[in-house]
């Protein structure tokens, strides 16, 4: 798999492991277990102990698979829900099969300096798009793009770095680690952890007019790191996280979020808690004044207006920062060794009263930090998604044949796989999957309807809202470039984006209103050729 991964894993690794995130070995006095049985108790993360015993390293992704591996999918005697299409086939944006791909031009080796040979974008003659792409300084993958409130163009490059189209330029300017991107976190001193850093930016969030949000991979074994007796790193469990990123006369100003929990912060993990490292998603919610980190194993609030403070140490009052909350379950492996379930927080849709839907690899949430009775109270929030009484805000979209209650096993589960969510104004909420299509669940949590759940359309990997007519863009991992649902027609753009459609779509997301509506698109890199920053004006 070229480009986007779970915190190191691949998209065919993830539907055919377990993704047993946190796990830690369990016995007849597990917290878990009190809760199951006292839904009042509060519990801590099973994880803090290590890695589960029970986990499976999934293989490297092989080309494009089915779905089914063997723990995603449901046996042969059970029906999946139907898929329920939004109507009519639009002809008008292309075929469900786009045209064959030209072939890789070897071409002469790219002498940008870190960059692969780049092979060739073919750019289509489409209506209503323009596409940029390395001959412009972008990068070669491409994995998020975004804009903030001055017009400011920013691309999440990978290992590349930060990149930037300022309004009415034709060239994007790089940033990288030189240029001040942190891409790890302090030390109780203020200082760095020593050793060699790795930059990967894989989400961007555009925030006031020059200032992005950044979000970072983190090391292969940062969940786990901190937790490992006698491999303890900081090098490696302070890896990743988040960045606020501002222009400045002379370049950038940088203020890195390290989402983590210092000693005595969480009652039940004293010694500290540092488990959020990758961040797959990032939302600014600029109404309500929060910040939201969708990653590995849970999510986070971030405040928008922090400041730094290097010598914090991870306490809640000058951290910038709450960690963190999941709608975990219980499941089994294949020896019956019980572990929490909890990965992969792409989903984020944040809901008109401040509430923010999450959704995961294996379930979703509304997590309802504005409309408790206090609200910005993150730990009474998360309460209500974790408790054992909350177990109806624990969504399974598509559901396990086996529920929480009864402990699913690898037979049992069909992970949902969340790779989106769009909020509509009638406040139900689109969740797109990496695997199964889409789901549209209504104001309450409830699944309503099921669409694009077979053959590629299956693949979706980025989700958004359209501002100037409530439709919904689905951008396709496989060979399917974007599909549109429009009231009652499902309009295709594979044919309209040529060799485009087959690039992964990573992202998507939507600024501006009336005519300067403007839809921004991650087209990632494919089989040796360079991804695009595709901007659709069109109807």
């Amino acid at each position: 798999m070229s480009g986007r991964r779970w915190w190191g894993w691949g998209l065919a690794g993830l539907l055919a492991a377990a993704l047993a995130c946190g796990g830690g070995q369990q016995g007849s006095g597990d917290p878990l277990e009190r809760e199951r049985n006292d839904p009042g108790v509060e519990t801590p993360d099973a994880g803090t102990s290590g890695p589960d015993a029970g986990r499976v390293e999934p293989p490297p992704p092989p080309p494009p698979p089915p779905v089914d591996a063997g723990t995603s999918e449901p046996d042969a005697g059970t029906v999946e829900p139907p898929p329920v299409d939004a109507g009519t086939v639009e002809p008008d944006a292309g075929t469900v099969e786009p045209p064959p791909p030209p072939p890789v031009d070897a071409g002469t080796p790219d002498t940008d300096a870190g960059t692969p040979d780049s092979g060739t974008v073919v750019y289509p003659d489409a209506t209503g798009w323009s596409f940029y792409g390395p001959e412009h300084g972008a990068p070669h993958e491409v994995l998020g793009v975004t804009e903030d409130e001055g017009g400011n163009l920013w691309v999440a490059g990978g290992e590349e770095g930060l990149f930037l189209l300022r309004p009415g330029a034709s060239t994007f300017e790089r940033f990288t680690m030189d240029d001040g991107l942190r891409p790890y976190g302090y030390l109780k001193d203020g200082s760095a952890p020593v050793g060699p850093k790795y930059l990967k930016v894989i989400s961007v969030e555009g925030g006031p007019a020059g200032t992005v949000f950044v979000g970072y991979q983190g090391a292969a074994d940062c969940e786990s790191n901190y937790y490992t007796p006698g491999a303890k790193n900081p090098n490696s469990y302070k890896s990743g996280d988040a960045d606020k990123v501002t222009l400045t006369a002379t370049g950038i100003e940088v203020v890195h979020y390290d989402i983590s929990s210092g000693p005595g912060v969480i009652g039940e993990e004293s010694g500290g808690r540092e488990k959020l490292c990758t961040i797959l998603r990032i939302v600014w919610d600029k109404t309500h004044g929060n910040l939201w980190f969708g990653a590995n194993h849970g999510f986070a609030w971030g405040d928008p207006d922090y400041t730094g403070n290097p010598t914090c140490n991870g306490q809640r009052e000058c951290s910038g920062v709450k960690e963190h909350a999941h709608p975990h379950i219980e499941a089994k492996d294949a020896s019956g060794h019980v572990f929490r379930l909890t990965d992969a927080y792409y989903g984020v849709a944040v809901r008109p009263d401040g509430d923010v839907w999450f959704g995961g690899a294996n379930r979703s949430t509304r997590f309802k930090y504005m409309s408790i009775k206090t609200p910005r109270d993150f730990e009474t929030a998360r309460k209500q998604t974790e408790n054992g009484s909350a177990i109806k805000n624990r969504i399974d979209v598509w559901p396990d044949l086996v529920d929480e209650v009864g402990i699913p096993g690898p037979a049992d589960r069909v992970d949902d796989l969340v790779s989106g969510m769009a909020l509509m104004p009638d406040g139900s909420v689109w969740v797109s999957s990496f695997g199964r299509g889409l789901a549209r669940m209504d104001a309450t949590g409830v699944v309503n309807q099921y669409a694009l759940g077979t053959g590629a359309d299956r693949y979706v990997s980025s989700l958004a809202k359209d501002p100037a007519d409530d439709s919904l863009w689905a951008g396709h991992r496989w060979g399917g470039g974007l599909t549109r649902l429009k009231a009652d027609t499902v309009m295709r753009y594979s044919q309209a984006l040529g060799a485009l459609s087959y690039h992964p779509v990573w992202d998507i997301q939507s600024v501006g209103t009336g005519p300067e509506r403007r839809l921004l698109v991650a087209f990632g890199s494919e089989s040796g050729r360079p991804g695009a920053i595709g901007i659709y004006r069109g109807e």
